[in-house]
């Protein structure tokens, strides 16, 4: 039977933790960009979740009537689609460091 040290096991769970720090500090760096409205829309998120830029294609604002709720709509669109990526990526990060193991209070 194997004897377990807890200080051994502590010191590798703060490892862990400095480690997990860091990837959600440098994933943070990192951004997605999604889209909407077959481009017409595009959000750049970062792994912070946070919008870091938001693009609209001129042709949507063009003309004479613009159809404010349909771009009101593709922006919403393209913004939680560029969340749910970015989620997705942080999620993709920790997963590496821990090696899909969900660890309570450690992992998304």
């Amino acid at each position: 039977m194997a004897d377990f040290n807890i200080g051994d096991i502590m010191k590798q769970a703060q490892q862990l933790q400095s480690r997990l720090s860091q990837v959600q500090e440098q994933a943070a760096r990192k951004t997605v960009t999604a889209t909407a409205g077959g481009s017409m829309v595009s959000a750049e998120v970062n792994g912070g979740l946070e919008l870091v830029s938001l693009t609209i294609d001129p042709v949507l604002l063009d003309g004479d009537e613009v159809d404010r709720e349909m771009i009101q709509d593709l922006v919403l669109a393209a913004v939680n689609q560029g969340i749910n990526q970015a989620k997705k990526m942080m999620a993709d990060e920790v997963g590496k460091l821990t090696g899909g193991l969900k660890i309570p209070g450690l992992t998304p």
